[in-house]
């Protein structure tokens, strides 16, 4: 994986890597951020430097039985999630991780995707990637947990993810790896997304012989306090906390523009409506997206004028709520 070092946490090329689309490591960029610097100097001190902005707002989290090891699964037929989801607060959930601090087998607890300006106020100012100084609109979340281990999965949105506290081991998959991945059920998922139903550490190559062609184009990195990976849009990620305390920070935005509609509800959308069809019909429809949606954007209705293109003109604001707005009538009728 590349790996870029020495960078400037205050000018990060964030526009290039968009436009290159690779995963990159940036090592050091959140070294000096005041939750990396108390981990550093030990564990406890990190689990205090949190419980000080704790403001008493309950926290969902995950909690799994020392028997599921660490990762947020299915059962055995996938019809119910191996963890329960509780409620409580952080400060509580920070003493309970703590208590398992010399557990050789302890439950797993995961606080995951959690929005820090609501539940950690002033975080921020210590510990902070600079990226609205780019122009860059991202949301920041917080991840604590003992040793967590996140199925592989996509996201939609562009992701900068910081290792601030203990370590984690990140392995990449390029979106045309979905077929090798094995995707499990669109829902329930352990964290919002469809995952791999793989076990990544202990592969089953009997029921899943497809994941040795996915295994030739992975790409892995080490993670230690203070750095960050950018993971493009769309591409696959597994994460495994490797330290009994482990915190990241990240921050998702999106490359396109905000009145543009979210992808999934169109997938889920089209598999309603198209993926049953007798595959001549199919076939047909397959011609038409790639002539409309999947070829270059101009090309449909190029022939026309631009008072007569509609929404096959690029789609601005204007466009978009008119969009919503039919969709909208004919699911409801």
């Amino acid at each position: 994986m590349q790996t870029l070092e020495g960078l400037d946490p205050a000018a990060l090329p964030m526009e290039a890597l968009v436009a290159a689309g690779v995963p990159v490591v940036l090592r050091g960029i959140a070294r000096n951020w005041g939750v990396v610097q108390a981990g550093l100097r030990s564990t406890h001190e990190a689990v205090d430097y949190l419980r000080g902005f704790d403001v008493g707002v309950p926290v969902p989290y995950s909690f799994g039985g020392p028997e599921i090891e660490g990762r947020p699964f299915y059962n055995a037929d996938f019809t119910r999630l191996n963890v329960e989801v509780r409620r409580g607060l952080l400060t509580q959930v920070l003493d309970e991780i703590a208590d398992t601090f010399d557990d050789p087998k302890p439950p797993t607890y995961y606080v995951a995707s959690l929005l820090i300006d609501r539940a950690l106020p002033g975080f921020a100012q210590s510990n902070d990637a600079g990226l609205a100084g780019q122009g860059i609109e991202a949301s920041a979340s917080i991840w604590i947990g003992n040793r967590v281990t996140a199925s592989c999965h996509f996201d939609t949105p562009e992701n900068l993810a910081c290792c601030a506290v203990g370590r984690r081991r990140f392995t990449l998959f390029p979106p045309e790896q979905i077929d090798n991945l094995y995707p499990g059920p669109l829902e329930p998922t352990p964290g919002g997304q469809v995952v791999s139903v793989v076990d990544m550490d202990r592969p089953d190559f009997a029921r899943h012989p497809r994941f040795r062609d996915a295994l030739a184009s992975a790409q892995t990195a080490v993670l230690e306090p203070g750095d960050a990976i950018f993971i493009p849009s769309m591409w696959w990620h597994h994460v495994r906390s490797l330290m009994p305390f482990n915190v990241l920070v990240n921050y998702w935005w999106r490359s396109s523009p905000h009145f543009l509609s979210s992808p999934l509800p169109a997938l889920q959308h089209a598999m309603w409506a198209l993926r049953d069809l007798p595959p001549r019909q199919k076939q047909a429809w397959s011609e038409i997206f790639a002539y409309y949606v999947f070829g270059p954007g101009e090309r449909a209705g190029q022939h026309l004028p631009d008072v007569a293109r509609g929404e096959l003109a690029p789609f601005d604001e204007t466009q978009a709520r008119r969009t919503r707005a039919q969709l909208l009538a004919r699911l409801n009728r």
